[in-house]
């Protein structure tokens, strides 16, 4: 395995965690809460990035100074900035609107309250216009700040601004509320000439320093604070700038700016993807932020690629995550899952590390960088402690490898797909029945290692939290689709012998997960197999990815179609996690009866793949309609379940990640399923299968649509009948392309070039 040193990966010193036998608030295991955070609400944040620097603040532009918050200035998992207010002559201004355009940058456009200012002189409400400008530079790491004082008033004005920081360099499972910060470990502030700096040393031996230096005319007013006083005639404008530099060294001293990754700034050149452009403004809208989150996320690891999952919890590669975006990026830039794949090859397991979770063949969790890792002491250096990673990877490889018709990377990765499937037929199952589940060997370790990893979320219909091992019922799924995803690239590269051996094993797979997972007293599948193989009787989202693998048998698939679509379970919104007639149920709940888009966009793949179009459109139309209803259009990691019914928009969560990796790609990915794109690029055939359009479009063409080394542009129209008719506009390259209807007939129609 490649140990990831430098930036990235705690050094092989740190491999063995430090004694938690001496502190029994350590003791707790540090990921089994049941929510990402426990901090006040960052719902309304607005949030910047560039590279590994990225910004939350308050919609006034601001860090409060208040405790238990998650806004500040994060890099490699460390918040250097905690706090970061201005005031007018005392007073706070008054909010008025922002923009956060195209990544990096955001403006504030603030206004004065009825304040005093100087000399007694009374300035009414809204007199003045104050712009404050952010722009970040990941190369630095640093932050430049301008801030525009107009007065829009007939007198002379004298004011001040008044500055407040903090940096406690606190690392992002403090911040988080995971674990306890350590008393007394605030860094160090002091003043030279005009910059404010502050220091600390932490508990991994490394330095992290962050200076405010100011543009001139700025005045200390204590250990953190200082004032710039203006004067402003009738009319006329001040402006004065700030700049703010994050450095860390691995020695004491000073040190350098810290080293970062060049990729995920906004200002980089996008590559070049598949073009979506329709009559609909909402679909255009939400399509183009979908597209700027997920480039804004792509960082990279040695020059490999790959989506961060989310800011501001999950700003790393994480193997669930990383995969899941990628796979739904498939069809507009299969690029990233390129590089993603080689990248998390390279950090395979390859021992038995109780401390990581990590195994041999197993595909990591989490890849963290900061104070804590280093110390040793949580085990993220990677952390291995997922169940679904490794069977998502194969999964991942084999769609890749449908869109590119190309088993280059395949033959390249050969011997990390047989050490995977290894992981999956020994350490997986480690009794040897057939299905992969998951015990937790660390101390720190996650207790549910699935896709709903909080400590809560796996429940039996009382309500009371499963035992380990769990089998997941989505988790049987992924494997299935990985052998037969698999056995297809060894039956192309001549291997048939271990083709047929996979295919024999999946066929195995299918027919005793159907026996042993369905409950037909409930008409639905168990949402797991806890220990003794008991099975959990509660109604999920989890069963709707059976659809999307293909494991599900054709009647059971059909009831668990129409389960999920009940009001019990569909908020209107989209499918909650959990259904509202379990005992577990909670609308605020991380994974007990949300909605995450991420999980109805692979639900509603599901749907396309069984025939189900109009339990499709009604997840793609309550998605879209609730992308509709966030700012700027920024589907949230989840938001709550409440019903539509009960609420005219939906109902924020309000630690939830924007923008998350998974949820971006969510509606492109449902479009995708929609208009029933399906690659065979090894046999230079293009399928449209079933074609829909949103309903809020009559047209949408696709452009640029590469499939192998072809390249299409389509173009979907209705007609007055409600029919979908599909043209192809161009072609580059040799490519077939087929329209198979509704009733299964193809169209006459068949290009080839």
């Amino acid at each position: 395995m490649v140990h990831v040193k430098g930036e990235y990966g705690a050094p092989p010193a740190a491999a063995a965690p430090r004694s938690q036998g001496s502190n029994e608030e350590r003791k707790q295991r540090v990921l089994t809460h049941g929510t990402p955070s426990v901090t006040a609400s960052i719902a309304e944040a607005v949030v910047i990035k560039d590279g590994d620097l990225f910004l939350l603040t308050r919609v006034d532009g601001g860090v409060p100074r208040e405790a238990e918050h998650g806004f500040g200035l994060y890099f490699h998992d460390c918040r250097f900035l905690r706090t970061y207010e201005i005031t007018l002559c005392g007073e706070r201004l008054v909010p008025l609107g922002n923009t956060a355009a195209p990544g990096n940058r955001a403006a504030f456009e603030l206004t004065n309250p009825d304040l005093e200012v100087a000399d007694g002189q009374a300035l009414k409400k809204e007199e003045l216009g104050v712009r404050w400008e952010h722009r970040l530079s990941g190369g630095g790491p640093a932050m430049d700040d301008q801030i525009t004082v107009q007065n829009w008033s007939h007198q002379a004005i004298a004011l001040s601004l008044e500055f407040r920081f903090d940096a406690q360099f606190e690392d992002i499972y403090e911040v988080r509320g995971l674990l306890t910060p350590v008393a007394g470990r605030g860094g160090a502030s002091k003043w030279k000439d005009q910059t404010l700096s502050f220091r600390r040393q932490g508990r991994d031996g490394r330095v992290r320093r962050v200076t405010i230096t100011f543009s001139g005319g700025a005045e200390a007013t204590g250990d953190t604070t200082a004032r710039v006083r203006m004067k402003l005639g009738p009319r006329e404008r001040g402006t004065l700038s700030l700049r703010l530099v994050a450095m860390e060294s691995a020695v004491e001293g000073e040190g350098a700016p810290a080293p970062q990754v060049p990729r995920g700034s906004p200002d980089a050149p996008e590559r070049r993807r598949t073009e979506v452009r329709s009559d609909s403004v909402l679909l255009n809208g939400i399509l183009d932020r979908s597209f700027e989150d997920l480039h804004l996320l792509a960082s990279d690891v040695r020059g490999d690629e790959f989506f961060a999952a989310g800011l501001p919890w999950f700003a790393t590669l994480f193997g669930r995550d990383s995969i899941i975006s990628s796979i739904q990026m498939l069809g507009y830039d299969p690029t990233v899952a390129e590089s993603t794949l080689r990248l998390l090859a390279s950090l395979q397991g390859d021992r038995v590390d109780r401390w990581r979770d990590e195994e041999p063949g197993k595909i990591l969790h989490e890849l963290r960088v900061g104070e804590l890792v280093r110390a040793g002491e949580i085990p993220h250096s990677p952390y291995y402690g997922t169940v679904d990673a490794t069977p998502l990877f194969l999964v991942l490889l084999a769609r890749h490898a449908e869109w590119t018709g190309d088993l280059a990377l395949f033959h390249e990765l050969e011997l990390n797909v047989e050490r995977a499937l290894d992981w999956i037929a020994t350490y997986g199952d480690s009794d040897g029945d057939g299905y992969v589940e998951y015990r937790s060997s660390s101390e720190h370790g996650l207790i549910n290692q699935g896709w709903k990893d909080s400590g809560d979320a796996i429940i039996d219909a009382r309500g009371r939290i499963a035992t380990p091992p769990i089998a997941l019922v989505e988790v049987q799924g992924y494997v299935y689709a990985a052998k037969l995803a698999v056995a297809g690239l060894w039956r192309r590269a001549g291997r048939t012998a271990k083709a047929e051996a996979l295919e024999a094993e999946a066929a195995a797979l299918r027919a005793a997960f159907n026996r042993d997972f369905w409950l037909p007293d409930m008409g639905c599948y168990a949402l797991a197999l806890e220990a003794d193989k008991r099975p959990l009787g509660v109604v999920s989202s989890n069963p709707g990815h059976l659809l999307w693998s293909g494991i599900a048998d054709r009647e059971k698939a059909d009831l668990t179609a129409s389960r999920l679509m009940t009001d019990d379970m569909f908020s209107g919104w989209g499918i909650r996690t959990l259904s509202t007639e379990e005992r577990g149920y909670n609308p605020i709940g991380y994974h007990l009866g949300t909605v995450w888009p991420h999980d109805n966009s692979i639900v509603a793949a599901g749907f396309k793949r069984y025939g189900y179009e109009n339990s499709l459109g009604r997840v793609f139309n309550g998605i879209a309609e609730a992308a509709m209803h966030f700012e700027h259009s920024r589907l949230p990691e989840l938001f709550t379940g409440f019903s539509q019914r009960d609420y005219d928009e939906p109902i924020r969560y309000p630690v939830a990640c924007h923008p998350q990796a998974w949820a971006s790609g969510a509606v492109p990915f449902l479009l995708m399923s929609l208009l029933g794109v399906q690659p065979d690029a090894f046999a230079r055939r293009l399928r449209i299968v079933r074609p829909a359009l949103p309903s809020s479009a009559d047209f949408l063409e696709l452009r640029g649509l590469q499939v192998g080394q072809a390249s299409v542009d389509l173009r979907f129209e209705r007609s007055h009948g409600g029919d979908i008719a599909v043209r192809t506009l161009d072609v580059q390259g040799e490519l077939a392309i087929t329209v198979e209807p509704a009733d299964g007939l193809v169209t006459p129609s068949e290009h080839l070039s």
